[in-house]
């Protein structure tokens, strides 16, 4: 299976000077085109203290200058890889328009205020699916999960506030390095990686990587 890609050039004069505002630029495109079903799906891998890797398609639910944000439960499996090691690489794999967000730095939680801020957004079976899903434990049967949805389904009917779980939250993954990917026929590819740090005002410097 090979498929040839055809897109313009990507080049460093049409870069912005900030990566989150190149990754904005990118996203807003790529959202516009109505090609990918979740433009925000993004693949996060993370690691064992030990160098064990693991990786999981999640959503992501923020960005700005200060990182990108995404929600789950502290007790799963990234939650506690990450907790052990905050090293942590995100991917967005916006194949359909020939590109790729690659993203390494290093996570850490976002305060509770912003949590509960946003656990008030998520859709009222959503609220109730973060309290019923011990995520990444074993469960005998998929009855046992939908036993525990009802349950809290007749403690908290729809209307009701329904409180934010304890041990549901959010990570913010501050970027180290950016990378934006543009493919092109004969695999001669556009890489073009932000570092944070450097002599540039912004902050940022700015390596052309061989495809």
């Amino acid at each position: 299976m090979r498929e040839q890609y055809r897109s313009e050039d990507f080049l460093e004069s049409d870069l912005s000077p900030d990566p989150m505002d190149q990754f904005a630029r990118w996203f807003g495109q790529v959202a516009a085109g109505g090609v990918l079903h979740e433009p925000n799906a993004m693949v996060v891998s993370t690691a064992t203290p030990d160098g064990r890797p693991s990786s999981r398609t999640v959503l992501l639910k923020q960005y700005d200058d200060r990182g990108f944000v995404f929600f789950t439960n502290y007790g799963s499996r990234k939650g506690r890889e990450l907790a052990a090691n905050g090293h942590v690489s995100l991917l967005f794999p916006w194949h359909p328009m020939a590109r790729q967000v690659i993203v390494t730095g290093t996570a850490s939680r976002v305060s509770r205020e912003e949590t509960v801020g946003y656990f008030r957004t998520r859709p009222h079976g959503s609220q109730l699916g973060a309290w019923a899903s011990d995520q990444s434990t074993v469960i005998g049967s998929r009855e046992e999960l939908i036993e525990r949805y009802e349950e809290l389904a007749a403690r908290y009917p729809e209307g009701e506030k329904v409180p934010a779980p304890p041990d549901w939250g959010g990570f913010r993954v501050v970027p180290e390095t950016i990378e934006f990917w543009q493919g092109h026929g004969n695999r001669l590819h556009d890489r073009l990686r932000y570092v944070r740090g450097g002599d540039a005002a912004s902050g940022w410097r700015v390596e052309r990587l061989c495809p």
